[in-house]
């Protein structure tokens, strides 16, 4: 049950996620996300194979069933040149999704920590702190498509242009080989921040 919750969890995380991003995109002009129907919390629309299916189960396989599991969900489709905001649109869009996770994050990490609740529900809750902190934390590493490569990108000055080459070009191989063998830091963050927050251990 603790694990079919996880990924209960982390697929409405994702889809909390990009919602959030078509949601700014939105507020700066940009329609897309609405037209293609994005803008919902029918997990269907969200639905990504590899991101969304396989590779959670790729993870629960190879951890025996122990875990971490992650995963991400189909993009929402974006266009910049919508955005009434040329210069830090890209940048509000892409903070927006990270966003999302941290409030939902907090949200159900200080209600753990002024509410008394019952050993289930806080079990429940803990997770949600958990996998929303972890999904906020993976998002922002500046690796393509990620959040943290369109905020770089963002910033980089001009003469830097050669570097966010490189990584659009490479980096999702990096991504890929981070997912299987450095995601547990991602965690390990998480469970600092969850700390944090409740005052409460995470044992991962």
């Amino acid at each position: 049950m603790t694990i079919l919750f996880s990924l209960l969890v982390l697929f409405f995380s994702i889809v909390l996620h990009e919602i959030a991003h078509g949601s700014m995109a939105l507020q700066l002009g940009d329609q897309t996300a609405k037209n293609a129907g994005r803008l919902t919390l029918n997990p269907i629309k969200h639905i990504d194979l590899f991101g969304t299916i396989l590779l959670p189960l790729m993870l629960l396989m190879l951890s025996g069933g122990a875990g971490p599991i992650f995963g991400w969900a189909k993009p929402v489709p974006i266009n910049p040149f919508n955005f009434r905001d040329q210069k830090w649109g890209t940048l509000k869009v892409s903070l927006a999704g990270p966003a999302m996770n941290f409030l939902v994050a907090l949200f159900f990490g200080l209600i753990i920590r002024f509410l008394p609740l019952p050993l289930a529900l806080l079990d429940l809750f803990s997770i949600i702190v958990l996998y929303n902190f972890a999904w906020g934390i993976f998002n922002l590493l500046p690796l393509p498509p990620l959040d943290g490569s369109h905020i770089l990108f963002a910033l980089l000055p001009e003469k830097l242009s050669h570097a966010k080459l490189f990584l659009t070009q490479y980096g999702f191989f990096f991504l890929i080989f981070f997912v299987f063998w450095g995601i547990k830091y991602v965690f390990l963050a998480a469970a600092v921040l969850y700390y944090f927050i409740t005052r409460q251990p995470f044992l991962i």
